[in-house]
């Protein structure tokens, strides 16, 4: 008898770590790849207690759960000591200010966003990258944004140029791990029903479908790019935005 085939999405015995855990599509990530059948690391910059409240009792009794800043070099570098190696890694971690771009204050609106959503995933990938190295497989999934193509839909500046500038990252990191069977994409959402975007102005019937992405339908695309279906899938950014930009 043929043996059956798996599933593209099956992530049985896989570690994987989420960071950003707590958010909206970090969440949903943390609940479908427990469904696939992975092991979990989650991790954000908000308390264990608040995390475990996000993803659900179920998919947290289940995951070891950090408390981590990934803008700071020094902690991830410690986390990832922490965990060890992983087989994939989901960066969801970003913020996106309301903010006056011309007022006085702005720089430090401006350095936050650099810290979470440049440095962040930089300081991921110098501390996971290496143990995918080294055990000739793993994947790296970055969350981008349509604001990162076409400069937003309600976002400001500081967030459109660090999501444009994570996906020349995820483009340059792919040739650093490709030769190794490290396999590094990219998603770009665009408007989701999140904390991020919650009352900020999105009007979902501006849409082609008429409403915003719900987070599970993000989450589903990390997961697959973490499976077997999305294993010659390198350098890629998949723009999920229901229709609202092409290029």
């Amino acid at each position: 008898m043929t043996a059956p085939t798996p599933s593209p999405f099956d992530l049985t015995g896989r570690l994987i770590a989420i960071t950003g855990a707590a958010g909206g599509i970090g969440s949903a990530t943390a609940r479908l790849c427990a469904a696939q059948g992975a092991r979990l690391v989650l991790a954000d910059r908000l308390s264990i207690e608040e995390i475990r409240d996000r993803v659900g009792a179920e998919v947290a009794g289940r995951a070891a759960i950090h408390s981590v800043d990934t803008g700071c070099r020094q902690a991830v570098t410690a986390f990832a000591a922490e965990v060890g190696p992983v087989y994939g890694l989901i960066d969801t971690a970003a913020i996106a200010p309301v903010d006056d771009w011309m007022a006085e204050d702005w720089d430090e609106a401006l350095d936050a966003v650099i810290r979470a959503n440049v440095k962040g995933p930089i300081n991921l990938a110098r501390a996971f990258l290496p143990g995918m190295v080294a055990a000739g497989e793993g994947r790296l999934v970055l969350c981008g944004s349509v604001a990162g193509w076409m400069g937003g839909i309600r976002s400001g500046p500081h967030y459109a140029f660090s999501k444009g500038g994570l996906h020349a990252f995820v483009r340059w990191l792919s040739r650093q791990g490709a030769p190794h069977g490290v396999l590094v994409n990219g998603i770009a959402p665009g408007p989701v029903e999140t904390g991020m975007t919650a009352g900020k102005g999105y009007d979902p019937q501006a849409y082609p479908l008429r409403r915003m992405a719900r987070p599970e339908e993000i989450a589903a695309t990390a997961v697959f790019l973490c499976g077997a279906g999305a294993g010659y899938a390198s350098g890629a950014i998949f723009d999920i935005n229901g229709g609202t930009h092409f290029h």
